[in-house]
């Protein structure tokens, strides 16, 4: 019997500038595409047969409709999921010529997530994953996405992090976000890293040393995602680099929440979730589908479209 695995954190609309190549101002024409890391994880789940809830708010709006309307399609349990006055949480994206990332954030109905705590009883024995890109802006997301960590841990629930550092939302304030993302790697069973975000929450350059601090600190497995040259395994007795599959990238948007919602859709499958924290050779088996899952969604557009189902992912080779 598969687990529930909680996703909590934003939901929101990506407007993604038509032309690329030049910045906001130029942009003329948009493409509305759905958004939000946890809720990508949320999706990947679902696509391969896991069970999945999603916990985050959206505005009662047309935008927050066709959301949370996505989610539903995708399999995902939205019963958790809260509607607010406050308009849908919206991004505008393009890339200038030199490859920068021209980004303008207008955040709304994500930060206003009341805390239920009628939720806690369901995380026992289940996994639940936190996705922090907006979570810890503050708001009443923040105050909601911290006391579901504490339910988390009261309840034994298996519990996954994941950063999603966005520069362009901590211009400046990156110590404040290392200091809150620490709270959070002390007490997580998995976290999820890209190679940026290992280096900036250690504070080491160098790959070992960064997973080494971060298990001091007290997450005792740490993968960190190398694109095409794999994931990085970090745990107290193995350390080893899970080479990826080649494929032909037209698109990276969600490869890594595609990653994360493979590796948590396995673990689910287990009869308890902690067993893998003492399993290194299951772990790396786990990791190597979880890089396939994250290259099949390259050669698509779109993060939520492209995702995988089992039968895709077994097919890949």
């Amino acid at each position: 019997m598969k687990m529930t695995v909680y996703c909590i954190g934003e939901l929101l609309i990506d407007f993604v500038a038509e032309k690329q190549g030049s910045d906001l101002s130029k942009a003329n024409q948009f493409t509305k595409k759905p958004g939000g890391a946890p809720a990508n994880v949320a999706c990947a789940i679902a696509k391969l047969g896991g069970i999945s809830r999603f916990i985050g708010s959206v505005g009662k709006d047309p935008f927050g409709s066709f959301l949370l309307k996505v989610l539903e399609t995708n399999n995902v349990d939205i019963s958790l999921a809260q509607r607010s006055k406050t308009f849908t949480t919206l991004a505008f994206v393009s890339l200038a010529e030199d490859g920068e990332r021209d980004f303008v954030f207008s955040r709304g109905a994500d930060k206003k997530l009341k805390y239920d705590s009628s939720i806690k009883k369901g995380f026992k024995g289940n996994i639940v994953h936190l996705g922090a890109a907006t979570a810890l802006l503050g708001g009443d997301l923040e105050n909601a996405y911290s006391r579901y960590f504490f339910d988390a841990l009261t309840q034994n629930a298996f519990i996954s992090f994941d950063p999603n550092f966005r520069g362009d939302l901590w211009k400046d304030e990156e110590e404040v976000f290392i200091k809150k993302c620490r709270t959070f790697i002390e007490k997580s069973h998995f976290c999820k890293f890209s190679l940026d975000e290992a280096q900036l929450l250690s504070g080491e350059t160098d790959l070992e040393k960064a997973c080494e601090v971060l298990h001091e600190i007290g997450s005792p497995i740490v993968t960190v995602t190398l694109g095409s040259q794999g994931t990085f395994i970090s745990t107290p007795t193995t350390k080893t680099t899970v080479p990826s599959v080649r494929v032909s990238p037209v698109d990276t948007t969600g490869a890594g929440d595609a990653f994360i919602g493979c590796l948590l859709f396995q673990i689910s499958t287990l009869n308890d979730p902690h067993q893998i924290l003492k399993n290194t050779t299951l772990l790396t088996e786990m990791v190597a589908k979880a890089n396939r899952a994250g290259a099949i969604t390259t050669t698509n557009f779109g993060a939520i479209p492209s995702l995988p189902t089992w039968e895709q992912l077994s097919d890949f080779e």
